[in-house]
């Protein structure tokens, strides 16, 4: 994968993410819920103005910030190739994607909405919260499963071997 191809899919993750939004906080903030899925899911629209699991409520200015600066350290990865491989592609999309869908809810509207509600898992998320999830477990295996995908990794194994 390129990088536009990337950066792109990263584009569309927010956009997807911001449209569902727009539709939750238009039609289901005025019920508050709607069960989707007896016993499953629920949709429950929820102001979220802390981080995962609801911790350090009001930080807004702090997750801003934090949230910009892990987007810039991806796009710097991704754009001087640190890594490579598709798992890393695929996570940076995920990432960057669903960082972006959440900073512009916390940008504008100083909270991000959440509202999937599923009865194993008892924190209300969004599409933006599984994505970055998504991509961080697919970011970890890779580095676990192919530590090589480090640019460069296998070049100072040969040179290493070479030498001896």
């Amino acid at each position: 994968m390129t990088t536009a191809i990337v950066l792109s899919a990263a584009a569309l993750i927010a956009g997807v993410d911001q449209i569902i939004k727009y539709y939750i906080y238009a039609n289901l903030r005025p019920i508050g819920r709607m069960t989707v899925i007896d016993n499953l899911l629920t949709l429950v629209y929820s102001e979220n103005k802390g981080a995962a699991f609801g911790i350090f409520q009001d930080g807004t200015l702090f997750f801003i910030i934090i949230t910009s600066l892990l987007i810039g350290v991806f796009l710097y990865l991704l754009i001087t190739k640190k890594f490579k491989g598709k798992m890393f592609n695929v996570s940076v999309a995920l990432i960057l994607g669903g960082g972006i869908g959440n900073l512009i809810d916390r940008i504008f509207r100083h909270f991000v909405i959440d509202y999937l509600s599923l009865s194993f898992f008892p924190p209300i998320c969004n599409f933006a919260d599984y994505c970055i999830t998504v991509g961080a477990a697919i970011f970890v295996l890779s580095m676990m499963i192919t530590p090589e995908i480090i640019k460069g990794s296998n070049d100072k194994k040969e040179e290493a071997s070479e030498n001896e």
